[in-house]
């Protein structure tokens, strides 16, 4: 191994409460700095921890393919683990491996294709609440619109509004023990009451999941959805199925992964459309030469190119993910450095997105830089909506065409604005929220 990456200039090094300080104010923006200012690694000094932020695709895309030596840190896991067990999110190595190459195979194409109605329906059910000349929220909408439609395609089952209300509750307490500063604004009294909330939900949620899979079994039902998928489908190394605890982690972690990160990728889609009113008035000619008066189906995605890369550029500008940090488990060479065990290297799709050396005019919403396959052309580990590697979000073929016909669907028959003066304030937690929300008026074509 060559040079000691921590000998390399970073800022703090001199001060580590200035970097802590740096960190706590605004993340995106002081990981920004240091990735216009130190080059493709930069090392950082976070109180006792060393941190290394990497601005260099080759670099990104060598720590992603090395899964095994670059794991989940001991914070995510004590956040998530009692909601996703030990589902595919948190799990590691090659117990990782041999569940993701079982889960996979609920999400071919041919299986994914024929929840297009569903996504359909269910945003034309939330249309109908929505009222000409309305000042909405538009946020709480989508994470709701995500969770209906994720509770319908994994359980073939309706939401009640308090099984809805729970659901969102043990996501916020989720969110807020992933996010330390959050968990200081916790008094033992508190906390102890959040959790035995929390800890009654997941129980209840428990109870309905593994009695439905009792059902299942004893029925042989096949409702074709997920859960029915996931309790067919074979180890190739032993021809066994899941468990009931595995299929119960299986199917909570897709619960949670296909409701949060594409209900903040909608809101920010509408934000930035919202904005650009330019390109809403682009969008809706694309809508009307494909579908007309009609409704989006999956048969339409493929011709609309201009709605998909609204989405495109909306997750460039915003990823759902905007920081992801992974521990080396042993001491690693990146670029000729020396990276040592334990430290926490940091790849963040905020910073690789908005480069200037990968992007022209990076901080503009601009759909058209997606022509003539501008995503085929990046260096791989450049673009991480759906994160990078052998990880990458297993669910991604079915979070673009959910995007996507959520997308025509809206427009279609409303055009929104942003209420005038609204700040954005960003929120990078687990996902990369706007924290005020998304309050527009709507305008009824």
């Amino acid at each position: 191994m060559n040079q000691e990456v921590f000998n390399l200039p970073g800022p703090g090094k001199e001060s580590v409460v200035d970097t802590l300080a740096n960190l706590n104010e605004d993340k995106l923006a002081f990981l920004t700095k240091c990735s216009r200012e130190y080059g493709d690694v930069v090392p950082l000094q976070v109180g006792i921890n060393q941190v290394l932020l990497l601005n260099c695709p080759s670099y990104i895309e060598q720590v992603a393919k090395d899964r095994s030596l670059f794991v989940r840190g001991p914070h995510v896991r004590t956040a998530l683990q009692r909601l996703l067990g030990e589902g595919i999110f948190l799990k590691e190595g090659e117990s990782w491996f041999h569940q993701r190459r079982i889960t996979q195979q609920v999400f071919y194409h041919q299986h994914i294709t024929t929840y297009g109605e569903t996504i359909v329906a269910y945003t034309e059910r939330l249309l109908n609440r929505w009222q000409d000349g309305e000042i909405r929220n538009v946020q709480p909408d989508m994470m709701r619109l995500t969770l209906d439609i994720i509770w319908k395609v994994i359980f073939n089952d309706e939401l009640t509004e308090e099984e809805a209300q729970d659901i969102g509750y043990i996501l916020g307490i989720s969110t807020r023990l992933f996010e330390s500063k959050d968990q200081e604004g916790f008094n033992d009294q508190q906390l102890a009451t959040q959790n035995l909330r929390y800890e009654r939900i997941l129980e209840q949620m428990d109870r309905y999941i593994y009695s439905l899979i009792q059902r299942r079994r004893q029925s042989g039902e096949e409702s074709g959805d997920l859960l029915s998928m996931l309790m067919q489908v074979r180890d190739e190394d032993n021809n066994s199925q899941m468990s009931d605890k595995q299929l119960r982690d299986e199917v909570v972690t897709l619960l949670f992964a296909g409701q949060e990160a594409l209900a903040v990728v909608l809101s920010w889609t509408l934000i930035l459309l919202s904005l650009h009113p330019e390109v809403q008035t682009k969008l809706l000619t694309e809508l009307n030469e494909v579908l007309g008066d009609r409704c989006p189906s999956v048969a339409d995605i493929p011709y609309l190119c201009y709605t998909k890369s609204i989405i495109k550029e909306a997750m460039r500008l915003y990823p759902p993910v905007a920081v992801m940090p992974r521990i080396a488990i042993q001491d690693y060479e990146i670029g000729g450095y020396k990276v040592p065990a334990g430290c926490t290297v940091l790849i963040s799709a905020w910073t690789m997105h908005r480069h200037p050396r990968y992007f022209e005019d990076p901080d503009k919403f601009d759909p058209d830089r997606w022509d003539n396959d501008l995503e085929k052309r990046l260096p791989r580990g450049v673009y991480l909506p759906f994160g990078n590697g052998p990880r990458i979000c297993i669910g991604k073929s079915f979070a673009e065409m959910e995007m996507v016909l959520i997308i025509a669907t809206i427009a279609q028959k409303y055009q929104l604005t942003l209420v005038p003066d609204f700040q954005i304030v960003l929120w990078a937690t687990i996902t990369l929220r706007s924290k005020l929300g998304v309050p527009v008026k709507l305008e009824k074509k």
